[in-house]
């Protein structure tokens, strides 16, 4: 069984619906316990840094994230949940999870497009991904492959190898990011049509070393 962790950041139905949908069983859930005892997590979100670390601290859950971590079960991030196992982000000025070395960065407002003209941020919208390093759980997916993104900021490993995959918008980021038993993407693979639901797939197999 699949955990879906509930912090109280939202996008947790569509997640749900999913994984429901690759006929994986799942619980979306705040209980301890049950995050503890499932076979592997997901942890999305949407909304600000500020607000989700003061809800994941007050739930006791960045206690129970941690935990999981250690135990080495699979751990999927999405979104906001990407952005919060960072050491550090920008948003709020806050202090997170520390999972993955390094910070989640703003996207600058005055980043120009190939006319000249200043992308729009946040980035809403469907664009694709290049993978650097080979994983399991991006296995089978095309160079063509679009994934829907809505974000204003994005994680910034300390560590090269920490990055798995990177995405275009005025910059190039990293989009995709992982280290031992835990990924996570900036993107929503659960809003991604059929390349999203591949990734979810994937995950659900995962056997991290």
């Amino acid at each position: 069984m699949i955990a879906i962790i509930d912090y109280k950041a939202g996008n947790l139905t569509s997640v749900a619906r999913a994984v429901s949908h690759i006929g994986v069983e799942c619980v979306v859930t705040g209980d301890a316990k049950t995050i503890l005892n499932a076979e592997r997590i997901i942890f999305p979100g949407v909304g600000a840094a500020g607000s989700a670390m003061e809800s994941l601290k007050s739930l006791g859950l960045d206690k129970v994230i941690a935990s999981a971590y250690a135990q080495g079960k699979p751990i999927l991030g999405i979104c906001l949940g990407t952005q919060i196992i960072m050491a550090y982000s920008e948003e709020n000025d806050t202090p997170c999870l520390g999972i993955i070395a390094g910070k989640t960065r703003a996207f600058s407002k005055q980043m120009p497009d190939e006319d000249r003209r200043f992308l729009k941020i946040p980035q809403m919208g469907w664009n694709r991904i290049c993978v650097k390093a080979g994983h399991p759980v991006l296995s089978g997916l095309n160079p063509e492959d679009e994934f829907y993104f809505v974000h204003g900021y994005y994680p910034s490993p300390d560590h090269a190898a920490d990055i798995i995959a990177e995405t275009e918008y005025g910059i190039l980021f990293p989009s995709v990011i992982g280290v031992n038993n835990i990924i996570a993407m900036q993107f929503h693979p659960e809003k991604s049509g059929r390349p999203g639901l591949r990734i979810l797939k994937n995950f659900c197999e995962w056997r991290p070393c």
